[in-house]
């Protein structure tokens, strides 16, 4: 049973498997893919153009479906698709601003729907802060151990370094 009782799942000890609070278990979940949903270009061009508010005109059919949560992937900042996160602090310009998200997320609760968001804190974009760093310093940066880098490659971007995508190491974890 989960320590807290909220969970649904009895047969997990404390402290083994996920947590995962009941309502999610009873819950309607509606998956949003905003970048597509709102008709934000594919690429980046740093243009900031309120287009997530367009999700609050779905609400009276989210709750004609019965939707208890809305799922949203991903929504940070990025530099194509979504999961090539930039800042993992910030709504992507092409959605809008954080400001106009919390609107957003104010109005579904306000019509008794929950959000919930994909972050994918495993892998980043060319962009993220750390990886711009490896771009500029090389080996002399302090983030180089967090990307599986060879320095003597070369990749499709003519960057004078090869990296593995999709393999990022987390500093923080052992």
């Amino acid at each position: 049973m989960c320590e807290t009782g909220s969970c649904t799942d009895k047969n997990t000890p404390v402290g083994i498997g996920p947590r995962i609070p009941g309502w999610a278990n009873e819950t309607v979940f509606y998956q949003i893919y905003p970048m597509g949903f709102c008709g934000a270009p594919f690429e980046n061009d740093g243009v900031e153009r309120n287009r997530i508010s367009k999700v609050k005109e779905w609400i009276p059919h989210l709750q004609q479906l019965n939707v208890g949560a809305v799922y949203f992937s991903p929504v940070f900042e990025s530099d194509t698709h979504g999961y090539d996160t930039r800042d993992y602090r910030k709504l992507d310009c092409r959605l809008g601003t954080n400001e106009a998200f919390r609107e957003v997320c104010t109005a579904l609760h306000e019509a008794g729907i929950r959000v919930v968001l994909d972050g994918v804190f495993n892998h980043v974009g060319r962009g993220f802060w750390a990886f711009q760093d490896v771009l500029k310093n090389r080996e002399a940066s302090p983030y180089r151990d967090w990307f599986h880098i060879n320095f003597g490659g070369n990749s499709n971007y003519n960057d004078g370094l090869w990296y593995e995508a999709g393999k990022a190491i987390s500093s923080w974890s052992s």
